[in-house]
């Protein structure tokens, strides 16, 4: 019996193993529960990435062709682990993808295929949240070389709109290049064009279009595109044809004061379909009935006119412009401005009256001179005083009265007195006296003549 004891001693230790399992079955269920909740979380948000963009068809030679596209908007939360391109024969819906593992380029060249075959193309975004929709070319790609991809020379004056006025033809010439002859096809919002009005002539070289009377329906952007065997360039056209606008609405005179005039109106209903650059405001007075302009491009809907004649009643009217000119008639104010006279009492300011008389002073001497005989020469002096002093010249203190040799004169207070050609004799005391009520003054000089 002693020795048959240790026998429960497995079955204890059976004991201690059995709930070592059961203390590892409750671990594997506390593991599930963990990860469960989040991809339960995650998986609404991972979405697969948007569509590759602008697939085009770069080159093409005799047994391959290039592709290139852009980035989709949308990677995707996971990232993008690149593309895949698939092909398929024209009439066929076997589609085979080219490339074994998805590669990040935008650009991929498809080799060993058969010079004619028709072969269609599209390309799928791959992330680890799937792929994206393909993005897939319109036509098959002609297995074919072409010697000189296509390629539009817009002119630079149309890489910009180009605007005409109603009525005026349109006649544009766009060059291209390209081998074999390219196809030219011209579109308008994505619809072909309305051969009743537009025409389209293509050379090999260039296509022409024309419209011989523009009318404003015919504005707009057109498409141009030149193509060979999936290959191709394209361009716009964009067109404005513009006419003058109509005139200015609700023009009020909406104050007189003084002499001023505000005036106030809103933009025309018809822009002529270009932008209006500004307006013209014009007064009438009602005495000559003749209008003139007060402002030119006034780009508010609102101006102040000022500077007006007191007395004259005005008129006024505006006229709205764009890159036409001006409209062809004008908005009229239906009021009219009277500039009354302002009634106002002058009150003159009371001066004291200052006694103006003053004795003759000089102010400027007379200086002694020197002359050569036969040579005339002047005597000069200044003198001030009021009433105006009379002048009297004496030579060797004997005065100088009416003698056709001498010539005196008085200006601005400046006296002078010329001495024509004098002789010998004619040297001596020259005096110059001013005299008047108050009193008098004199100045002397001697004359030498040589």
């Amino acid at each position: 019996a002693p020795i048959d004891e240790p026998a429960p001693i497995p079955t204890e230790a059976g004991a201690e193993v059995t709930p070592a399992p059961a203390e590892g079955s409750p671990a594997p269920p506390a593991e599930p529960p963990a990860p469960v909740p989040e991809p339960k979380l995650e998986k609404p948000k991972e979405e697969p990435p948007s569509c590759p963009l602008s697939l085009a068809v770069e080159e093409v030679s005799e047994n391959s062709f290039t592709l290139t596209w852009k980035a989709p908007e949308q990677m995707g939360r996971a990232g993008l682990d690149g593309y895949v391109v698939e092909i398929c024969k024209d009439g066929s819906s076997d589609w085979k993808a080219v490339n074994q593992e998805p590669f990040l380029s935008t650009r991929y060249t498809i080799p060993n295929l058969s010079s004619g075959d028709k072969i269609h193309v599209r390309v799928v975004a791959v992330s680890a949240s799937g792929a994206s929709v393909p993005a897939t070319l319109e036509q098959p790609v002609l297995i074919r070389e072409i010697l000189q991809l296509p390629k539009i020379r817009m002119p630079r004056h149309l890489r910009e709109t180009y605007i005409r006025r109603v009525g005026d033809a349109v006649n544009i010439m766009i060059p291209f290049q390209g081998k074999p002859q390219p196809e030219v096809s011209w579109t308008k919002g994505g619809q072909p064009l309305d051969t009743n009005r537009i025409n389209i002539r293509n050379t090999a070289r260039d296509t022409i279009f024309y419209i011989r009377q523009a009318q404003r329906g015919d504005s707009g952007k057109y498409e141009l595109t030149v193509q060979i065997n999936g290959a191709e360039d394209k361009a716009t056209l964009d067109i404005q044809v513009v006419e003058p606008p109509g005139p200015p609405q609700n023009l009020k005179l909406v104050d007189v004061w003084g002499f001023n005039v505000a005036l106030e109106w809103t933009p025309p209903v018809d822009s002529g379909n270009a932008e209006i650059k500004g307006y013209r405001v014009q007064k009438s007075d009602k005495k000559s009935g003749k209008w003139f302009t007060v402002l030119e491009h006034c780009t508010r809907t609102s101006c102040t006119i000022s500077d007006l004649i007191i007395g004259n009643t005005y008129s006024f009217r505006v006229f709205s412009e764009n890159i036409c000119g001006l409209s062809d008639s004008a908005a009229v104010a239906s009021g009219v401005a009277h500039i009354e006279k302002t009634k106002t009492t002058y009150q003159p300011e009371k001066i004291p009256q200052r006694d103006m008389m003053e004795p003759p002073k000089f102010t400027q001497p007379l200086t002694d001179r020197t002359t050569t005989r036969g040579y005339s020469t002047h005597l000069f002096c200044s003198v001030r005083g009021f009433p105006q002093p009379k002048i009297i010249w004496l030579k060797n203190q004997m005065e100088i009265r009416e003698d056709p040799k001498y010539i005196a004169l008085i200006d601005q207070g400046v006296c002078s007195l010329e001495i024509r050609k004098p002789g010998p004799f004619d040297g001596g005391v020259y005096t110059c006296k001013a005299v008047n009520p108050l009193g008098e003054a004199s100045v002397d000089c001697r004359l030498d003549v040589k």
